[in-house]
Parts: structure tokens; sequence; C-alpha cells
């Protein structure tokens, strides 16, 4: 665990983190943008979740919609976290509601994989799969509670 104090000590005294900090632009930015790729994966992970357990018909076509908005939400997600991170990296490792989110992250993105491994988005006898609804509902689980968790970092 010091290791991980010692590496987010390092990227705070890197050029990054200290941009991050003196820059009156970087920083703002870097949050606007980091809402902004919020709003395309969870917008559009939550629609296709939505769509399974409703059991629409349509989900296929939300999900080849959907998915390139998601996948560019979240490489600006992680784009702008980065910078984010970068800024204060040792009190956010510190931060519950920082880790929480992270997990619930994690918890999103190995769903993500789960679901197209293990299930296709069509439904078969006019319902989804019992674990294509279960995927569904944990994605949309996870994405809301990351979102919810990152707005509350400030407050913890």
């Amino acid at each position: 665990m010091e290791s991980l104090f010692a590496l987010a000590a390092a990227l705070e005294g890197s050029a990054l983190g200290q941009a991050a900090r003196a820059s009156i632009w970087l920083y703002p930015v870097a949050n606007l943008t980091h809402v902004l790729g919020a709003a395309l994966l969870v917008g559009a992970s939550a629609t296709f979740d939505i769509a399974i357990l409703r059991g629409d018909r349509a989900a296929r076509w939300v999900l080849r919609a959907g998915m390139w908005l998601a996948a560019l939400g979240l490489v600006v997600q992680v784009a702008s976290g980065v910078v984010l991170f970068a800024a204060e990296a040792g009190p956010l490792l510190r931060n519950a509601a920082f880790l929480a989110k992270l997990a619930f992250i994690l918890v999103g993105l190995a769903n993500i994989a789960v679901f197209h491994l293990f299930f296709r988005p069509e439904p078969t006898g006019g319902r989804y799969a019992r674990g294509a609804r279960l995927a569904a509902g944990v994605s949309l689980l996870a994405w809301v509670a990351a979102l919810l968790l990152g707005r509350t970092i400030a407050y913890v």
C-alpha cells in the first residue's frame, strides 16, 4: 500500500499533476469533460440496459448504436479522469467515495465483458435470457452508483 501512495505522490508531482493544479482552465475543463464522458457512457449503457430489462426486441439495435457512444464516453472519462486524479492522487486514494466509485467501475467493466462473452442481445421466445436481464440490472446499478459516488467525492 505504501508503494501505491508513493506512486500517487509521484503523479501529483509530475508535470501533469502540477499543471492540473496550477492552470486556471485545465482542471475545470477536465472536470466538465469528465461529466460529458459520464453522460455518454451512462446514458448509452442505461438505454441498452433498460431495453433488455423491458424485453424490447430492438435492444440489439440500441446496442449497435449506443456501443460506440458508450466506448467514446469511457475513453473521454479515462483521459479526463487521469488529469483529475493527477491533481490530487494522494487524497483521492484515501477517499472512501472515490474507492467505492472505482469498485463500481470495475464491476461495470467486468459486467460488459461477461455480457458480451455469454449473452446475445436478442430475445428467445419473446424474453431475454435471465442472465442477460441480470447483467443489464448489474450494469445499470454499477454505472449509476459510480456516477453518484463520483459526485460525492468532494463531500467525503
